[in-house]
Formats: C-alpha cells, structure tokens, sequence
C-alpha cells in the first residue's frame, strides 16, 4: 500500500499518526505465507483505525 493513499484521504491529521497505523497494520502480517493482498488488508486497516481515531 502506498502512504499516500491514506494521506490524501486523510489528511487531517500528523504524517506521523498515519505512517504508525499504516506500519502497525503491515506488522500484523510479518511472517504470514501469502502476501498477495497484504497491501488491501493494510489500507483498509488503517483506514477503519484513522476513523476510530478520530470518533
């Protein structure tokens, strides 16, 4: 998933915040053995986290 893609929906808040929900979402699937769609999992992921986030 590129950064930029959640920054350009998101853009309201720090880089920083993003870019920790972006790489806490990539950690969840170190090590896994099929990593095909790793990069939707991780953007939809930190989409629904950014949005908790901000209530």
């Amino acid at each position: 998933m590129r950064r930029d893609r959640v920054e350009r929906t998101d853009g309201d808040r720090p880089p920083r915040r993003w870019a920790d929900v972006v790489n806490d979402c990539y950690a969840r699937f170190d090590g896994r053995p099929i990593r095909d769609f790793v990069p939707l999992f991780v953007e939809r992921g930190a989409r629904t986290r950014l949005t908790q986030i901000n209530g």
